[in-house]
């Protein structure tokens, strides 16, 4: 059994700077954590700054060695190759860390954590936690609920990503090309804006009135690496081993929000009233009529609608989810698996 943390933890947010980073800080505020200190890391040339934590600075220290040093918790939100250098880093330190990059979710010796489906899972934790993908926990957290009373065989999900799930350059992104494209409305319609919209950066082409059927790298057979993240992380945290999941992930041009259309499989006959019930009542979860990107940002549920069983399928049932991907699909999961970790959790 992996140990816990002391009652009143010194904190380190590594990332502290970035988009989720900053989200934690807010997070930690907000859902009272009992942390006597919080040490904001970032890499060096952020090193100096100061930012608002309550009513306190704090001053950005450099993600280098003795970092660590006397901190009890290690929230990580960094690219994959500085979560694989560092973690182990503070896990020497003497620090549990929970990590939101994809450096560890697939270790078998690493949990893969979502506090609403698998808490147990942190028990067995050797100093290093994984937070999921932020698309793949929006999905997880009803579907967990309605496997544990269907038996979950299959997952089809189409996923609409924000752009803030490229940081705070697909964002800044979305803005510029909107503001340059507003105005071409009938080129767009045309298609005539081909070759003279905004040359793209972070996505692999413009963003703004558009969908890109792809994130992340695409592998030999075809599917990218956002789906098959879905596809791993989903078996590892429901423990299902065999699980069938098929998944087409797009970025829309929206802020933040990612969504989910999802046609759910299980080897039980679904009633619809009973699964809007075990729905209406799952931790983390709040069932609403029509669950939009506007509706889940700056909240913490992730909202289902367009609930309905499928005609041709007794055993399937079709629903829509989306959550805020920066609380979440990041930061609020990464504070709740460190709330696990308390004394009398």
């Amino acid at each position: 059994m992996g140990m816990n943390l002391p009652e009143n933890p010194v904190v380190g947010v590594v990332g502290a700077t970035g988009a989720v980073g900053r989200v934690m800080l807010d997070i930690l505020l907000q859902r009272g954590f009992p942390a006597s200190e919080v040490v904001a890391i970032a890499s060096a040339r952020s090193a100096g700054k100061q930012m608002r934590f309550g009513d306190q600075s704090l001053t950005v220290k450099a993600l280098e060695a003795g970092a660590f040093d006397g901190i009890d918790l290690v929230l990580l939100d960094t690219p994959d190759e500085v979560a694989a250098e560092w973690a182990p880093h503070a896990v020497q330190a003497g620090a549990i860390v929970v990590d939101n990059s994809a450096a560890w979710r697939t270790d078998p010796e690493v949990p893969l954590v979502v506090p609403e489906a698998n808490p147990e899972a942190v028990d067995a934790h050797k100093g290093i936690i994984a937070s999921p993908n932020c698309a793949t926990i929006g999905v997880v957290v009803p579907v967990a609920a309605l496997h544990k009373t269907y038996q979950l065989q299959r997952l089809i999900v189409s996923t609409y990503q924000a752009t803030s799930g490229a940081g705070r350059g697909g964002v800044e992104e979305l803005e510029e090309q909107t503001q340059k494209l507003v105005g071409e409305m009938p080129a767009l319609a045309s298609g005539e804006i081909q070759g003279r919209a905004p040359k793209p950066e972070m996505f692999d082409d413009s963003i703004a009135f558009n969908i890109l059927p792809a994130i992340g790298s695409v592998k030999q057979d075809g599917s990218t690496s956002e789906e098959l993240k879905m596809l791993n992380e989903s078996r590892k945290i429901m423990d299902l081993d065999s699980l069938e999941v098929i998944t087409t992930c797009v970025r829309v041009p929206s802020v933040v929000g990612h969504g989910a259309s999802v046609h759910a499989t299980f080897a039980d006959t679904v009633d619809l009233a009973e699964a809007q019930g075990v729905l209406k009542h799952a931790p983390g979860v709040k069932l609403v009529d029509l669950p939009t990107a506007h509706m889940s940002a700056g909240s913490d549920p992730c909202y289902v609608g367009r609930v309905r069983k499928d005609p041709f399928d007794e055993h399937a049932l079709c629903f829509f989810t989306v959550s805020d991907n920066l609380r979440k699909g990041a930061a609020l999961n990464a504070v709740q698996i460190a709330e696990i970790l308390l004394p009398g959790w």
